[in-house]
């Protein structure tokens, strides 16, 4: 029954706000199912979510554009979940059941996979072996998806509908770039003077053209990004934007710069105040997630310690592209603001540094040089600026 709001002068100062409203978060959802997916007749789409208002009710937006392309589509509601939670068994075997389309829209996280921690799983003939039954449906190829943890109503209706040719465009450029760079030197304003390897490694695109099997990103998508060569990294970083956290925070935006070192690939040193105390805080939960697994099955010693090791790894160096997103202190969009770059500590895309935690890190305004192998130099970003 619907609730009927007696008077009429609330009526009238605010009548055409919530048709506004369902008309931007419609087009948001139509171009995330339409252009983004290209979502066809009669394919399964499964959208996970929590029971909290905006991802619930993008979640149904996105439910209704799926149908509206003729598609067979469910929701699924688990409770909030952080980077080191098991998602809901409900959940897994959904995604089990090998769907063509996979939409995370959480308040957090999606949550990690119980079963594939005790047996990682393999689909022949594609090669590899993932611990999480999401990861390998996309890197078999079999789905497609995008995720967006801690999107909010306001950020998926603004940096939604963008100009996804031009995004493209801009990130092949940059993929190129960084595809033939045997280092990369990242300098900004703030402090941050590092080089990174990059030898062996090849970027990927978050640009939102996920229509093929196997290609995914985040919703706002807007981003090129690429994982470090393994233990070959040295330099300080100094994080003037958000910082992602392992403690039920998702980001924040410290008061004062955080600065960390690196060496040999691996932050060593932590400073800056009560914002660095904090972050460094989420490096040890991080370390203490994996000391959890010990003992437990297939929690080889080996692994355990590999784990708590790359949660001090650097996992990603990522360059934004959305002309759209703006600084919020949600990493989800924060890191894909056109100007800046982001660097991980902890797990990586490659899937050869795995660790419980991923925490996005922004530099605003950096100059980045790739270096190729015969030394050449070629700048990428100036001042925040495509090159």
């Amino acid at each position: 029954m619907k609730k009927t709001v007696r008077g009429t002068t609330r009526t009238k100062r605010t009548a055409g706000k919530p048709r506004r409203a369902a008309s931007r978060l419609a087009l948001a959802a139509q171009t995330a199912m339409g252009t983004v997916l290209r979502v066809r007749r009669g394919e399964r789409v499964v959208i996970v979510t929590n029971p909290l208002d905006d991802v619930l009710t993008i979640s149904a937006a996105l439910y209704d554009a799926a149908l509206d392309r003729g598609a067979d589509a469910v929701i699924l509601v688990q409770p909030v979940r952080t980077s080191l939670d098991m998602a809901s068994d409900a959940v897994i075997h959904a995604l089990r059941s090998q769907p063509d389309v996979i939409c995370s829209i959480s308040a957090m996280k999606l949550g990690k996979d119980r079963f594939g921690l005790e047996k990682p799983y393999r689909f022949p003939p594609a090669e590899g072996k993932w611990a999480h039954i999401f990861d390998a449906l996309m890197g078999a190829k079999k789905a497609r998806s995008f995720w967006s943890p801690s999107v909010t109503l306001d950020m998926f209706c603004r940096t939604v509908p963008v100009d996804y040719a031009q995004i493209g465009a801009q990130a092949r450029k940059l993929k190129k770039a960084l595809d033939r760079a045997a280092r990369v030197h990242v300098t900004a304003p703030g402090g941050t003077d590092i080089e990174i390897g990059l030898a062996g490694r090849k970027a990927h695109l978050d640009d939102g053209a996920f229509w093929k099997p196997g290609t995914g990103g985040n919703l706002p998508a807007g981003e090129a990004y690429i994982s470090p060569a393994l233990g070959d990294a040295d330099g300080v970083m100094v994080f003037d934007g958000s910082l992602s956290v392992a403690d039920g925070g998702g980001a924040f935006v410290p008061r004062s710069p955080v600065t960390v070192e690196v060496r040999g690939g691996f932050v060593r040193s932590v400073r800056g105040g009560p914002g660095a105390r904090r972050f460094a805080h989420s490096l040890e939960l991080g370390e203490e997630a994996a000391r959890k697994m010990a003992g437990r099955p297939g929690w080889k010693p080996a692994r355990v310690a590999s784990y708590g090791r790359n949660a001090r790894h650097l996992g990603e160096l990522g360059i934004g592209l959305n002309p759209a997103a703006q600084v919020t202190g949600n990493m989800l969009e924060d890191e894909k603001i056109l100007g800046t770059c982001h660097v991980a500590i902890g797990s990586n895309y490659d899937n050869d540094a795995e660790a419980f935690t991923h925490l996005d890190c922004i530099i605003r305004t950096p100059t980045i040089t790739a270096i190729g192998r015969n030394g050449r130099e070629q700048v990428i970003m100036k001042a925040g600026k495509m090159r």
